[in-house]
């Protein structure tokens, strides 16, 4: 089999997580139209339309502990969530010429005070990897965490592992001092 979905997880021959951020994200759209029109309603609080957001849309990364993301699917994910927050802080009019226009990113980041997409995922990326050193050498899930491939490796740049995106989190969230 090429692929398959268990436990609403797809799993590829190639172990690759691209697929999978894709199918979450295409359910994540489905669930942010599920909702558009609550979260475009003006009569209802920012402060409601954001756990909304969190209530519904969001849980889209479950399970996100174990994603080695690239650069192109964090951005993915950073586009995905901007969009739901561009509707539910609406347009921004300027004072001087009295047009709308939409939000900028930094405008989006000031205005949504909590973590992006991309740093939730890494923070449950770090907090799961403590989760599993804390278990210890006999379990296996810690042996998966730490073990290295079997087999040749394809030409080119080698792939970033569990370990590696470990590491680079950590620096990323400023853990440098954790070990």
């Amino acid at each position: 089999m090429e692929q398959f979905r268990f436990l609403g997880t797809n799993l590829t021959k190639q172990n690759s997580t691209q697929e999978e951020i894709k199918s979450r994200l295409k359910s994540g759209n489905a669930c942010y139209h599920s909702v558009q029109y609550l979260v475009s309603n003006s009569l209802l609080s920012k402060n409601l339309k954001i756990k909304i957001y969190r209530i519904i849309i969001l849980p889209v990364v479950y399970g996100c502990e174990t994603w080695s993301l690239t650069l192109r699917e964090e951005r993915r994910l950073r586009v995905f969530e901007n969009r739901v927050l561009r509707r539910i802080f609406g347009p921004k009019r300027n004072e001087v010429t009295g047009e709308w226009r939409k939000l900028h990113n930094e405008e989006l980041n000031d205005l949504y005070c909590s973590r992006n997409i991309v740093r939730l995922i890494k923070s449950r990326r770090m907090s799961w990897a403590g989760h599993v050193a804390r278990m210890g050498e006999r379990r296996g899930v810690y042996r998966v965490l730490l073990g290295k491939h079997e087999g040749k490796r394809t030409i080119g740049r080698p792939v970033c592992g569990r370990e590696d995106n470990i590491k680079m989190d950590r620096q990323e969230m400023e853990c440098v001092g954790m070990d």
